[in-house]
């Protein structure tokens, strides 16, 4: 395998499994979303501009528009960061989504890992007082866990930047912890439409913080880096009528993870409380394997630092769908674990 830092769930969807490894929304998408992308096809004649995306970004979240940069993806803006300084002690807080980690490798920083205990919760205590840039998902990616508002505000320390990446943010309804809205020195929020509106192919996303922050992560920035059709994506996702179709769809998936944690409670499978569009599980060595014999794709657990081969992160699904993950995974633990 190459390095496990690099690896994400879409590699996992091969050979015709069934896919239980991708965090995107299973549903279509809205029909303004796909009028948008055509439109932003349309376009494509011209060099493209996200600054009316990003107009429309900061009134989505209460912001100036010199606080908002619109990426390619989220995942552009951790190489920003990883890029903006020379950063002294860059903390990243495991386990969590992978991409901000290998992005500071890539720019020749020396990573600390802060890896969390049992339950994945976050205490500001153990990070470390020197460290100069903390990385934490909220909620993270792969545990689900939703860090309070104060706790991540605790992290902040003259000098010090915090990312926090909110990717899966517009799956918690009403989004109660965010920090999109919420100025702070030092504090720098990312966000991204890849999976909510099922566009993985588009990259679109977009970071929110301190204007004089933005502005030296917009110079480092690769120019036109965000496509026409990213750009109108962002657009069409900030209206009011898709902040109501968020929340409808965030509403959903509550309704089908509780579905599948209350299945595993029930089959005695150890996971972690998620309010993610995935739940993390403790379903022992060689399940992983043994799902893909019998048809089925999980995002196996043990490239993020602080989990081993025994845990797997499932993607939500509609129950009818789940029923057939559970089936395999019963008989998959059976066969794996005598």
């Amino acid at each position: 395998m190459r390095d496990p830092l690099r690896h994400h769930g879409d590699v996992e969807v091969r050979d015709g499994l069934l896919d239980f490894a991708v965090n995107v929304y299973d549903g279509p998408r809205p029909a303004w979303l796909d009028a948008a992308l055509r439109g932003g096809l349309d376009a494509a004649g011209s060099y493209p501009s996200a600054t009316a995306a990003e107009g429309a970004v900061a009134a989505r979240h209460g912001r100036d528009p010199d606080e908002v940069l619109a990426t390619a993806g989220a995942a552009e803006a951790f190489s920003l960061i990883a890029r903006l300084r020379r950063w002294e002690r860059p903390v990243v807080v495991h386990p969590q989504f992978t991409e901000p980690h290998a992005a500071l490798l890539q720019a020749g920083h020396d990573v600390t890992e802060v890896v969390l205990g049992d339950d994945f919760t976050l205490d500001p205590g153990v990070i470390p007082d020197d460290a100069d840039l903390v990385v934490v998902g909220n909620p993270t990616n792969p545990t689900g866990v939703l860090h309070p508002r104060p706790t991540l505000t605790d992290l902040l320390r003259p000098g010090r930047l915090v990312l926090v990446d909110e990717a899966f943010m517009d799956a918690v309804p009403g989004e109660p912890e965010t920090l999109a809205a919420d100025r702070h020195p030092g504090l720098v929020v990312t966000r991204s439409l890849t999976k909510h509106w099922g566009i993985p192919g588009v990259r679109a996303g977009y970071l929110l913080g301190d204007p004089a922050v933005v502005a030296a992560l917009r110079r480092e920035q690769v120019p036109w880096s965000v496509s026409s059709t990213a750009a109108a994506a962002m657009l069409a996702c900030c209206t009011e009528e898709a902040v109501s179709e968020s929340r409808r769809r965030a509403e959903e998936i509550a309704e089908w993870r509780r579905h599948l944690e209350e299945s595993l409670s029930t089959m005695g499978i150890r996971h972690i409380a998620s309010h993610a569009s995935f739940v993390l599980a403790d379903v022992g060595d060689g399940v992983h394997d043994a799902l893909r014999v019998a048809g089925i794709a999980v995002r196996r657990a043990d490239t993020f630092p602080g989990l081993g081969p025994s845990w797997v992160r499932i993607a939500v699904r509609p129950p009818a769908r789940t029923r057939s993950l559970l089936d395999a995974l019963s008989e998959a633990r059976s066969d794996a674990l005598g």
